[in-house]
Parts: structure tokens; C-alpha cells; sequence
């Protein structure tokens, strides 16, 4: 099993299958976008599949999350969730997106295994959608999720990021939405993972504060804290339930201690945190004519090393070099 020096067990694997994405969110990379990783760097279908069987019949992972970059950008994803919902035991498969593209490969990807999807979705205001994203799509992620939510990928969950000075007053209206149309909302607070290196803590919209803007309108009562196990969300109720809301303080309720998940990088890197500064190469190893014994050893070997926390609030805190983008979420 995937076990580190805390104790902590690694059963949930986030696979990045392109740090490629067709928005320019304001909170992971810049306007003009960035240098792509060159596509002989990229792990093919056939190694992501095999990194995932490794995962799934030799070291226990349970759930196999496909991310990116955007992943519906990738030519190959019906095949690789295909393969993925064919193992045994089977994993749960979900996938991260925004949402573009997701109005034509739900259906296909709901039938290949695919079992829901999270899709990231921070206003409902056309005009701060093209201001954060610097692209005007937000129909085409509306349609999206309307299109997962009519293939069963269920739960569908919604991401959303709160910006200070211009998306905060999206909070009710957001929640509004996703309720009446049965989605589960996540909220988020923004992250120093962007490609600028421009996160401030001061401008972050922090975990207590999205909870005060709900609550101006809901009433919110905490949802069983038993059932979150790993789960990196606080659920509430809203207004007795049953619609549930949940509140994602990965700066300042960090939730490093009960962490299970893992990440594969799109060039094929074990990577054991989001704010990891360190790696571990599989590729050239998989491409170097290793085993499932060696490649399973040196992924236990890359896990044990895995630290307490993710350390943000020490003052030695070093933003990793890489972007959401090219980690995968």
C-alpha cells in the first residue's frame, strides 16, 4: 500500500492527462497562457492506463480522478476512462473539468465508466466569466453541466473560487443555482498555485468568510463531521437540507493530517502534495523497460517521503514552481 511516515494511507490517485486548458482562469495562469510541456514528454494513453492498474490491483487505490490542464482536451479520454472503470476491483472513476466540451462527452463518457464529474464554475455573471477566464464560454460550461447532470454523472459537483473585489457577491447567487438544479458547490479558497506567483493571503476570500456571506441567506448547520473521513470539504446544510453545501479551506483549515490522495503529473511524476516542491520520475522508468514490481516500488519509495503538511503558513513556505495547470488538481 501507499503509506507514508505519518501513517497516512494514499487510496485516492488525481492523473493529470494534459497540462493543456482552453481558459486562462486569472488564479492559475496568465492571459497569454504558457509553454506547454512538449508532447513526447506527455505519458501516453497506454501509460496512463498503466500507471492506474498499478495503482488500482497492487498498491490499493480506490478512486482514480482524471484532471488536467483540462482533460476533456485530451483525444484519448473516453478509451483511458474505458480502460480505467475495467479494472478490478473496480475504481470509482470521476473527472475535473471546466466543463467545455462536456455538452458533447458526457454521454459518451458516462457509458465508457465514467461515475461523476467535478466541474469548476465561479460566477454565473457572463461578463466576470470573461474577465476571470479571458474567454467568453460561460454558456458552454452551463451546458456542460446540464448535459452531466442528464448522463447520471452523479453527484455533479461544482468548484468555485471566490476573488476578492470581483467575484465575492457571486457566493449567493452560485449557491442559488447549483441547489435548484440538485448540484453539490464546493467552494474554494484560492490557492498559491497560479503561474504568476501572484497570490497574496490579504486577497484571498478565506473559508470564514464565504461562510458569512451564505449565511446573510441561508441558514447553514454543520452536516455529520463523521462522514467526511478524507474528504477535503466542510458540508453544511443549507436551510435543513436536503441540499448541502461545502466550504474547502485549504489555507486556512488545512486538512493535511487525513490526506489520502496521490497525483501522477501529465509527464508522468509522482507528485504527493499540491504544493510539493519535490517529485518522483516514473516515466523514464516506464519507458525504460521496468517492471509492475519496479514501477509499484518506486511509487511506495516516493510516498513514504511524503511531509506532514503543506506548510503555508511557515514562514519558509516556497510556492511550487509548477501551476495548477501542470500538477493537476
Amino acid at each position: 500500500m501507499l503509506v507514508d511516515s505519518f501513517g497516512r494511507v494514499a487510496t485516492d490517485l488525481r492523473v493529470s492527462l494534459t497540462d493543456r486548458c482552453n481558459l486562462r482562469c486569472a488564479y492559475c495562469m496568465p492571459p497569454e497562457g504558457l509553454d506547454w510541456l512538449p508532447k513526447p514528454d506527455l505519458l501516453t494513453g497506454e501509460e496512463v492506463v498503466r500507471l492506474v492498474r498499478i495503482g488500482v490491483e497492487r498498491l490499493g487505490i480506490r478512486e482514480v480522478r482524471f484532471t488536467g490542464g483540462e482533460p476533456l482536451l485530451r483525444r484519448e479520454l473516453v478509451d483511458i476512462v474505458t480502460a480505467a472503470a475495467a479494472l478490478r476491483p473496480r475504481p470509482q472513476v470521476s473527472l475535473t473539468s471546466n466543463g467545455i466540451g462536456l455538452a458533447r462527452l458526457a454521454e459518451p463518457l458516462a457509458k465508457a465508466g465514467l461515475d461523476r464529474v467535478n466541474i469548476s464554475l465561479d460566477t454565473l455573471d457572463r461578463e466576470v466569466f470573461a474577465r476571470l477566464a479571458h474567454r467568453d464560454r460561460l454558456h458552454d460550461v452551463l451546458d456542460g453541466l446540464a448535459a452531466a447532470a442528464a448522463a447520471g454523472l452523479t453527484p455533479v459537483k461544482v468548484n468555485a473560487v471566490l476573488m476578492r473585489g470581483i467575484n465575492e457577491h457571486d457566493a449567493v447567487p452560485l449557491l442559488r443555482h447549483c441547489l435548484d438544479r440538485g448540484y453539490e458547490l464546493r467552494f474554494i479558497e484560492q490557492m498559491p498555485l497560479d503561474a504568476q506567483h501572484g497570490w497574496r493571503r490579504d486577497d484571498m476570500v478565506t473559508a470564514d468568510e464565504i461562510l458569512g456571506l451564505l449565511k446573510d441567506s441561508f441558514d447553514l448547520t454543520e452536516d455529520d463531521p463523521r462522514e467526511r473521513g478524507s474528504a477535503p470539504a466542510e458540508l453544511f446544510l443549507v436551510d435543513g437540507g436536503p441540499g448541502r453545501v461545502g466550504v474547502i479551506g485549504s489555507v486556512t483549515r488545512p486538512f493535511c493530517g487525513a490526506c489520502d490522495r496521490v497525483r501522477i503529473t501529465a509527464d508522468g511524476q509522482v507528485r504527493n502534495c499540491l504544493f510539493a516542491t519535490e517529485e518522483s520520475d516514473l516515466r523514464t522508468a516506464l519507458r525504460s523497460g521496468a517492471s509492475d514490481d519496479d514501477l509499484a516500488a518506486r511509487w511506495v519509495a516516493a510516498v513514504r517521503g511524503k511531509k506532514a503538511g503543506h506548510g503555508i503558513d511557515d514562514s519558509a513556505f516556497l510556492q511550487p514552481a509548477r501551476p495548477m495547470s501542470a500538477i493537476g488538481g
